[in-house]
């Protein structure tokens, strides 16, 4: 297999956990407190656990709980613009 095309798929995986929880986010602020009684919420936090639990196991144990899905996505971006970068760098090669 290609490793540009695993790099692709992985790109494409990070940008659904982005939006995803760039989704939970948005819907979290309309929501407000009654959010986990949201379907919406309740779909993109099924969405985005693998994001937040792998969040929650390299970050420092005082970072609070609801603070992990931010750390999800800082963690998302610059995975993702490491992703494109080393896609450009392969794709210029002659």
């Amino acid at each position: 297999m290609d490793i540009v095309f695993v790099l692709k798929i992985l790109k494409a995986l990070v940008e659904v956990a982005g939006f995803a929880l760039l989704g939970q986010g948005i819907v979290a602020l309309f929501a407000g407190n009654k959010r986990d009684q949201n379907f919406v919420y309740v779909i993109f936090k099924i969405i985005t656990s693998p994001a937040t639990k792998f969040a929650r196991l390299i970050s420092p144990r005082f970072i609070h709980d609801k603070h992990i899905a931010l750390v999800a996505f800082a963690l998302a971006f610059w995975i993702w613009i490491a992703l494109i970068i080393t896609l450009a760098s392969l794709q210029t090669k002659p």
